[in-house]
Parts: C-alpha cells; structure tokens; sequence
C-alpha cells in the first residue's frame, strides 16, 4: 500500500495539472470564457472593475463554483466581494491555470480556448486586480509537486533544495525562475496601464502555505525542504511587491496576513491541503476565510484615499 506521503503527492500533482494548463490540443475549440459580471452602479467610487487572475484569485471550490467552462470560477472569491462592497459594474475573467501568458494570449484546457483576460480592460475600466505568476515557468508545479515526488526517497533530508541548487548551476533553478517571473509581471502591470490608463492597478499577492517551523503529513515535502519552499514563496511575493514598484501599482501583502494560517494550521488555515473539498476548496488552494481576507485587504488599501 502506497505511503501517506506518496498518496499526499500524488494528490497535489493531480490537482496542480488540473489548474496549470497553458498549453492545449490544436483541436480545442475557442468558447467564450463567461466571466461573472455586475450590473453598474453610478454611485461607485470604482464605477468599472476587472478582475484578472489564475486559481488563487478564481478560488476553486469556494461556493458557488462555475463548472462548465473549466476556470473553476467562484462567485464568493476575493474579487466578487470587493465588486459588491464598491458596488462597481465588475467582470472577472480569472481562471485557474492562468499565467502571465494567458493575459495576452489564448488559455488552453482540455477542450476550451479561451481569450486573452486583457480583453476585459478598456479605456473605461477604473479599477483591475491581478493576482498571477505562481504557474509561470511551472513555478509552484515545480516547487511543490516536483519537491513532493523528490521527498519520497529521502524524506528527512532537502533532496529538492539539493537537485535545484546541483547540476553546476550558479543559481538556484527555482530562484531564477522567480527573477524572471517579476519580469513577466512587471510586463503585464505595464500592459494594464497601458490598456486601462485611468484605473487604479492592484497586484495581489500569494498566502503561505507552509508553517514558519516544523512539519506536517498533509504537506508532501521533505522535512529539510520545509523551509526551502516556504522561502521560495517569501521570494515570489517580494518579487511581486517589487515589480508591482516598478510599474507603479499598489501590491496586496497577503503573505504577511496569512502567518499563522498555513495549511498546517487546522481550523485557522487558509490554504486546503491534500484533499480536495468541492464545497470549500480544490487541494492546495485558498478557503473563503483566506478569499475574505484578501478582500478586505483591498478595501482597507482602497479606503487610505477616501
């Protein structure tokens, strides 16, 4: 019988290649990407609201969760909830599986194309939220997934710390990958400024889902690795934060409000872990207490100018 460990990473790979699908069959067929729109509200502050974004800003999971397009898009997620507190006319085209490359070009699944989210914004647009980059260059497939199935044969050592940083590399894969990740970000907060010149641009971080020490069975890591990925998420926020400066947009810390709230956390975690709950949250991603959270981080940001 297959190991807790081995069961806990198979887990996240099958939920990781659910949600992280640039690439699709030449025979996709393109379909509209449906996205969960609000009526307008002249009264609004942000009269027009877009919501851009991969799995952590579509929420799987957190009721109620579309399924017939396949972005796995909930109508409680951080997104939904800001448009109704602004009462903001509001279009939220995230997807799970979403990356940098989806902004501007086609996401592919397994039988759906759909446009680039950049199609939502328009001169009109006073307010966009992006939260994307962990599924570029398979950053958090690699790091987690590809991690987990290194743990398997030397669970109390850092096989994964170690592989990333061996091959005569001068830096650390993952790390490189980050570094060239805040570009890829950088690039697409330009893009929104440049397509929706009169909105105020938010860059919403990533939770983290690992606890500041020890471990945890239902995360499928190897103890010396523990810290390893936790700093990699440390490094990919501080990324965001840094790329979100230079294009001049606001960035959401959701990192540092989720301390204390990781997957290993029981009740007050914000991330789910191995299994799957279709009425809470897709293995390994965010709960409502952690998209309310987030909501109420862009509102307390939004009401510093009002």
């Amino acid at each position: 019988m297959p190991s807790s460990r081995a069961l806990a990473a198979a887990a996240l790979l099958a939920a990781l290649a659910l949600t992280a699908c640039d690439d699709g069959p030449p025979s996709a067929t393109v379909g509209n990407p449906a996205p969960t729109t609000a009526l307008p509200r002249v009264d609004s502050p942000y009269p027009t609201y877009v919501a851009l974004g991969d799995s952590y800003t579509a929420a799987p999971g957190v009721p109620q969760t579309e399924q017939e397009t396949g972005c796995l898009r909930s109508n409680g997620n951080y997104a939904s909830q800001v448009a109704n507190q602004l009462k903001s006319a509001f279009v939220d085209v995230s997807c799970s599986g979403a990356s940098t490359v989806s902004l501007v070009g086609a996401q592919h699944s397994a039988d759906h194309v759909y446009p680039p989210q950049f199609a939502a914004l328009s001169a009109d647009t006073s307010l966009v939220t992006l939260g994307i980059g962990g599924n570029d260059l398979e950053l958090f497939q690699t790091m987690v997934g590809t991690c987990g199935q290194l743990g398997l044969s030397d669970p109390d050592g850092s096989p994964c710390r170690d592989y990333m940083k061996d091959a005569g590399r001068k830096k650390d894969l993952l790390v490189e990958r980050i570094d060239k990740i805040r570009g890829r970000i950088t690039a697409a907060l330009k893009g929104i400024h440049d397509r929706a010149p009169q909105a105020r641009v938010m860059l919403v971080g990533y939770p983290q889902p690992l606890p500041g020490k020890g471990t945890c069975r239902i995360l499928p890591l190897a103890k010396g690795d523990y810290p390893y990925v936790r700093d990699l998420v440390v490094r990919l926020n501080d990324a965001m934060r840094a790329a979100a400066k230079k294009a001049k947009a606001d960035f959401i810390d959701v990192l540092k409000a989720s301390r204390g709230h990781d997957i290993c956390a029981g009740q007050d975690a914000w991330v789910n872990g191995v299994n799957t709950d279709l009425m809470r949250a897709l293995a390994f991603h965010p709960f409502a207490e952690e998209q309310q959270a987030v909501a109420d981080l862009i509102m307390k940001k939004l009401d510093l100018d009002h």
